[in-house]
C-alpha cells in the first residue's frame, strides 16, 4: 500500500479495492496494513470493517492460525461497543463463529476440548441472542465427521432442523449432506443429493467447485464418464492455485491418476506448485498432499519415477524423490490429527485413497492428450508405431550403403537409416570402418549434416539448414566428392533464399492477429532472393561435372522449386512460364534417365504451378495424370501427397465431398510411411477444413488436434500451436467452452509459449481465444482481466493497429457489462483510434452498438446521452465502410444501426423516437423476398415497431395492420417460422382491445 489512508472515506475505498483482489498474500498483507491504519482513527467502526476484511483474507487465504485471532479482536469490540454494530455487522459476527470453528478443526495443535468449548460458546451466544441453533448443530456435525465418531447422530441432529438466516448457504449444506452419504459408501444417494449443485442450480463462492472435486470418482464409479470429464474441466478451473481449495486440487490430481491421465496430472501439479508454499492449513495440506501422492505413486508404478516434478520450493524434485517427501509429511499430518482426536480416522481415510486402483485405463480428458513420454521439455516424443519400422540391425558398412541407396531414390526409410547411423557414429569409442565402399569419415559426416539440414528445412529453420548444407559441401570437397558438394551448395542457395527478410510476427494459419510479415514490403526482397538463387544454381549446374543422373535431376528439381517459390511469393502471371519451362527440363531429364521419383516431382510441381496461376482445370488434369502414373509406376510414397494436392484443388473448386474422399484415402496410404515423409500432419489439417465445409465440426476438431500432435512429434511447434489455436477456436464455436479453456491453459503453460518464443502474436491469439472462452463461460472477472492485459499490450502493435482495435472494442464491452461505462468509453476511444489507422468496420460497429444497448438498458434515460454517443461513433464507422465499399458478412451495418437506435430509445422510454428509428431500419432492409436471408431480421423489426406502436404508444390499430400485413407477406413467401412472434403479438394486442 503506497500511502496509508488519511480519512475514513479513503480507508473504506481502500477496503473496497482490496476486496476486488484475489485471495492470497497480496490481499492479506494489504488487509493487515489497513487494520493498522484503522486503529489510528478515533471511531470504532473503521476498525470493525477492517477486521472483518482481515479475517476474510485469512480464512480464504488458508491461514487458519490467524483467523481466530482477528475474530477475537472483533468479538471484544462487539461485546464492549455493541451499538457500533448495525444489523448487518451483527449478522456477520454471528456468521463468523462458523469460520473460527473450521479454523480450529484445521489445526492439530488445538486440543479437542478447545474445539468443543468453542462450539459451546457459539451455542450459548446464539441462544442468548435468540437465534436458531441449526448452524451450531451443523458445526457439531462437522466436528464429529472430522473426528470420525458419532457421525450418524450428529448428522440427524443437524440435517433434520429447519434452516435459519445464519445457516450455511444451500449449496454448501447440500455438499455436506452428500459427503455424509459418500462416506457411508452410498455413491448413488450422494450423487442424487449433489445434483442441484452439480447441475448449477445452487452455487456460492466455493460451490460447485468444492462438490465437483469430491464427486468425480463417484461419477466414474456410476458409469457417468462424460459427466465426470466435463466436471473435471469446469471444476478444476474453479479451484486451481487457490490455497483455500488446495484439498480440491488434490482430488483433481487423484482423478487424473486414476483415469490414465498421469501426464495431465503432472502438468496440473506444476501449475499449482504455489500450494506447496502457500497453504498454511494443516488439514487442507493433508488433503492436497494425499492427492499429490496418489498421482506420484501411479507415475512411479508406471516406471517414470525419474521424471521431473514440481514440489516444495528450494530444490528440484523427481517423481520418486517428491513422492517420498510427500509421503513422510502427509503421514505425519494424519498422525497428528488422529493423536489430537483420539481416533484413527485420518490415517484410515488417507490409506483408502492411496490404495485405490485406477478406475479407467484411459479417459480422454482434453483435446490435447498427453503421455508421460512427453513430459520432459525438449525430449523427443516417440510416435505410436503406425507401420513396421525398417530393420536396422545390419553392420555399419551395410547400413551406410543402404542409407545412401535409399537417399538416392528419395525413399522415406532413408531418414530412419541415417538416424541409426548417427547414433552409432556419435557413440563413445566409435571407430570409422576401413572400407572403400564407406569412404572417408569426412564423407559420412557430410552425409549426416545434409540429412540434418534437410530436417531443419522441413521445420522452416532455413538459416540453420543453409549453414549445415554449406558445412556439408566443404566436407564433401575434402572427401573428394565434388558432385555431392555441388548438390549441397544448391540446397544451401535455396535455403538461404527462403530465410525471411525479417522475423515474421504473424500468427500463422487460422489466427486473427496480423504481423509485419503480412504486409507487402517483404515480397520484393523475397522475389529478388529467389531469382538470385535460381541464377546461382544455373551457374553452379553449368560449372559442375560428373553429376550422377539422380544428382542432376535433384539439382533441376531445386531450380524449378526456386522459381515455383518465386511465383508463390509474387503471384505474378509473368513468372508462370519460367516455372513450367524448368519443370519441363526436369521432367524430360528424369524420363530419359528413368528417375521415377523426380518424374513424380516434376508432375507435382507442374500441377502446383497451374494451381498457383489460377488454372484449376489444368491443375486437376495434371494431378489426375500424376495419380495414374503413381498407381502404375510408383513411387508409392508420393501417393498421399498427390492425393492431398488434388484434395486441396477440389476444396478450391468447392468440392468438399471429393476432397474428403481424397484425404481419407491419403491418410489410409500414409499409414504405410513415416508421418513426416508424407506430411500426415497437413493431411489431417486439410481434412479438418473439408469436414468443416461438410458441416462435420466434431470430426474437424479431431483432425485439427491430430495435426497438432503430429507437428509436435516432428518438432514443428509453431505449426502445432497454430493447429491447436484453430482447434480451440472451433471448440469455442461448438460451445465446448471448458474444452477450449483446458486446451489453451495447457498450451499457455508450455515454457516456450509462456516466454513468447514461438511468436508473440500467436501467443496473444491463444490468450485472446481464452479470454473469449472465459467470457462465454461467464467468468467475467477473469475474462475482463485478460482483455485489459491484451488491450494494453496490443496498443504497442504499430504494425497491426487493426487487431488492437478489435481487442480494445471487446474489452470495452466487457467493462460495460460490469457497469464501468467510463472505462468502457476510454477503451472504445482506443479502438476507434486504431480503427482509423487499420479499419475493422464490422467488428467495431458490432461492439459500439452493443455498448449503446448495454448503457441504455442498464441506465435507462440517464444513460441515453452516452448510448447515443456510442451509436454516433457506430454511424461514422458505417459511413467509412460505405465509402470504402466494404460489405458486412452479417447484418447490414446501416440497418443494424437503425434498429439499435430504436432499441436504445425504447430503453430510455422515448417511444416515438424508437418507432421512427425502426421505420428507418425497415426502409433500409426493404421487403423480404422468397429466398431472402434477411426475413428474420425484417420480421423482428416489424415486431419491435408494432410493440412500440401498439403497447407503449397505445395505438393498437396501426400496429395490428402492420402485423397482419407482415404475416401475410411472410406466409406467401414461405417464411412461416418468422410469422410466429408476429402472430403472438397480434393476439396479445387483440386480447387487450
Amino acid at each position: 500500500m503506497p500511502t496509508a489512508p488519511q480519512t475514513t472515506d479513503e480507508l473504506y475505498e481502500a477496503l473496497q479495492a482490496n476486496q476486488r483482489r484475489p485471495y492470497g498474500r497480496t490481499r492479506t498483507v494489504t488487509a493487515e496494513e489497513l487494520v493498522d491504519a484503522a486503529e489510528r482513527f478515533e471511531e470504532t467502526l473503521p476498525l470493525v470493517r477492517a477486521l472483518l476484511e482481515l479475517q476474510e483474507a485469512y480464512t480464504y487465504g488458508s491461514e487458519p492460525r490467524k483467523s481466530p485471532v482477528a475474530f477475537a479482536r472483533l468479538l471484544t469490540l462487539f461485546d464492549e461497543q455493541p451499538d457500533v454494530f448495525d444489523e448487518n455487522l451483527r449478522h456477520l459476527v454471528f456468521w463468523r463463529f462458523k469460520w473460527v470453528a473450521a479454523a480450529l478443526r484445521a489445526l492439530p495443535e488445538i486440543p479437542l476440548t478447545s474445539l468443543r468449548q468453542w462450539l459451546t460458546e457459539m451455542r450459548e451466544r446464539y441462544e442468548k441472542a435468540g437465534l436458531g441453533l441449526q448452524p451450531y448443530y451443523g458445526q457439531a456435525y462437522r466436528l464429529a465427521a472430522h473426528v470420525g465418531e458419532d457421525e450418524a447422530l450428529a448428522f440427524e441432529l443437524w440435517a433434520g432442523r429447519t434452516r435459519t438466516r445464519l445457516s450455511d448457504c444451500e449449496a454448501c449444506e447440500i455438499g455436506e449432506r452428500a459427503l455424509y452419504h459418500l462416506a457411508a459408501g452410498d455413491d448413488e444417494r450422494a450423487l442424487g443429493t449433489w445434483e442441484p449443485v452439480l447441475a448449477g442450480k445452487e452455487s456460492c463462492q466455493e460451490e460447485p467447485a468444492r462438490s465437483i472435486a469430491h464427486a468425480l470418482l463417484p461419477l466414474l464409479r456410476a458409469g457417468h464418464t462424460d459427466r465426470a470429464r466435463e466436471s473435471h474441466l469446469a471444476g478444476y478451473r474453479g479451484c486451481r492455485r487457490n490455497p483455500s481449495m488446495s484439498g480440491e486440487v488434490g482430488r483433481h490430481l487423484e482423478f487424473c491418476a486414476l483415469t490414465g491421465n498421469e501426464a495431465r496430472g503432472l502438468e496440473l501439479l506444476a501449475e499449482n506448485r504455489n500450494l506447496f508454499d502457500e497453504v498454511d492449513s494443516p488439514l487442507e495440506l493433508l488433503d492436497f498432499l494425499t492427492g499429490v501422492e496418489v498421482l506420484l505413486r501411479r507415475v512411479e508404478q508406471l516406471g517414470h519415477g525419474e521424471l521431473p516434478a514440481a514440489g516444495f520450493p528450494g530444490r528440484t524434485w523427481t517423481v520418486s524423490g517428491l513422492r517420498a517427501e510427500v509421503h513422510g509429511r502427509a503421514d505425519d499430518l494424519a498422525a497428528r490429527f488422529d493423536a489430537r482426536n483420539g481416533t484413527t480416522a485420518h490415517t484410515e481415510r488417507r490409506s483408502s485413497r492411496l490404495d485405490r486402483a485406477p478406475l479407467l485405463e484411459a479417459l480422454e480428458l482434453t483435446l490435447r492428450t498427453r503421455h508421460l513420454d512427453e513430459v520432459v521439455p525438449g525430449a523427443p516424443v516417440v510416435a505410436p508405431a503406425a507401420r513396421t519400422a525398417p530393420d536396422l540391425s545390419e553392420p555399419l558398412p551395410e547400413l551406410i550403403a543402404r542409407a545412401r541407396a535409399l537417399d538416392e531414390r528419395g525413399h522415406p526409410d532413408a531418414r530412419a537409416c541415417w538416424t541409426e547411423v548417427r547414433t552409432r557414429v556419435t557413440a563413445r569409442g566409435y571407430t570409422h570402418p576401413d572400407d572403400p565402399a564407406v569412404g572417408p569419415l569426412a564423407r559420412l559426416r557430410a552425409d549426416l549434416l545434409a540429412d540434418e539440414a534437410s530436417r531443419l528445412g522441413e521445420r522452416d529453420d532455413f538459416t540453420g539448414a543453409a549453414a549445415l548444407y554449406e558445412e556439408a559441401a566443404g566436407l564433401y570437397d575434402d572427401a573428394g566428392t565434388p558432385a555431392h558438394a555441388a548438390l549441397a551448395r544448391a540446397h544451401a542457395l535455396l535455403a538461404t533464399a527462403e530465410i525471411p527478410p525479417r522475423t515474421s510476427a504473424s500468427a500463422g494459419s487460422g489466427t486473427t492477429l496480423r504481423g509485419p510479415a503480412d504486409g507487402p514490403d517483404d515480397t520484393p526482397a523475397e522475389v529478388a532472393a529467389l531469382t538470385a538463387a535460381h541464377a546461382a544454381m544455373v551457374r553452379l549446374h553449368a560449372e559442375s561435372s560428373g553429376l550422377a543422373p539422380y544428382q542432376e535431376a535433384r539439382l533441376l528439381r531445386l531450380r524449378a522449386t526456386a522459381l515455383g517459390l518465386r511465383l508463390q511469393a509474387s503471384g505474378s502471371d509473368g513468372h508462370v512460364a519460367a516455372v513450367l519451362d524448368e519443370v519441363g527440363l526436369l521432367h524430360d531429364f528424369a524420363t530419359r534417365h528413368d528417375v521415377t521419383g523426380q518424374i513424380a516431382g516434376a508432375l507435382i510441381l507442374r500441377a502446383s504451378t497451374f494451381a498457383l496461376s489460377g488454372d484449376l482445370p489444368a491443375a486437376v488434369a495434371e494431378t489426375d495424370a500424376l495419380l495414374d502414373r503413381l498407381n502404375a509406376h510408383g513411387p508409392a510414397w508420393h501417393l498421399p501427397r498427390a492425393l492431398g494436392l488434388r484434395a486441396r484443388l477440389r476444396l478450391g473448386a468447392q468440392d468438399a465431398e471429393g476432397a474428403h474422399a481424397d484425404l481419407g484415402e491419403a491418410l489410409r496410404l500414409a499409414a504405410d510411411w513415416p508421418a513426416d515423409a508424407v506430411d500426415t500432419a497437413r493431411l489431417h489439417g486439410d481434412l479438418a477444413e473439408a469436414c468443416l465445409r461438410l458441416g462435420r465440426p466434431d470430426e474437424a476438431l479431431r483432425h485439427l488436434t491430430r495435426s497438432a500432435e503430429l507437428n509436435l512429434r516432428r518438432g514443428d511447434r509453431f505449426d502445432a500451436y497454430c493447429a491447436y489455436s484453430n482447434a480451440a477456436t472451433l471448440s469455442l464455436d461448438l460451445g465446448r467452452v471448458e474444452d477450449c479453456i483446458a486446451l489453451l491453459d495447457s498450451l499457455l503453460a508450455e515454457p516456450d509459449v509462456a516466454a513468447g518464443e514461438p511468436n508473440d502474436r500467436l501467443v496473444a491469439q491463444l490468450r485472446l481465444t481464452r479470454a473469449r472462452a472465459l467470457r462465454a463461460g461467464e467468468d467475467l472477472k477473469a475474462a475482463t482481466a485478460e482483455f485489459l492485459a491484451l488491450a494494453a499490450e496490443s496498443a504497442g502493435w504499430d504494425d497491426d493497429p487493426g487487431s488492437h482495435a478489435v481487442i480494445a472494442a471487446e474489452t470495452a464491452v466487457l467493462l460495460a457489462e460490469a457497469d464501468e461505462f467510463d472505462r468502457a468509453r476510454e477503451a472504445a476511444d482506443q479502438a476507434l483510434a486504431a480503427h482509423a489507422r487499420d479499419p475493422r468496420h464490422e467488428a467495431l460497429s458490432n461492439c459500439l452498438r452493443e455498448l449503446a444497448r448495454l448503457q441504455a438498458r442498464q441506465q435507462g434515460a440517464d444513460g441515453l446521452a452516452g448510448a447515443l454517443a456510442f451509436l454516433a461513433d457506430a454511424g461514422r464507422v458505417a459511413d467509412g465502410a460505405r465509402t470504402a465499399g466494404y460489405e458486412a458478412h452479417g447484418r447490414s451495418l446501416d440497418s443494424a444501426l437503425a434498429y439499435e437506435y430504436g432499441r436504445v430509445h425504447a430503453y430510455a422510454d422515448a417511444y416515438e423516437e424508437a418507432l421512427a428509428a425502426l421505420e428507418k431500419a425497415l426502409a433500409l432492409l426493404g421487403e423480404p423476398g422468397p429466398d431472402s436471408d434477411r426475413a428474420g431480421e425484417w420480421a423482428e423489426c416489424v415486431r419491435f415497431a408494432a410493440a412500440m406502436e401498439g403497447i407503449y404508444l397505445e395505438r393498437p390499430a396501426p400496429a395490428l395492420a402492420r402485423l397482419d400485413a407482415a404475416v401475410s407477406r411472410l406466409t406467401a413467401l414461405g417464411h412461416t417460422d418468422e410469422t410466429e412472434p408476429l402472430t403472438s403479438l397480434a393476439d396479445r394486442l387483440r386480447d387487450e382491445e
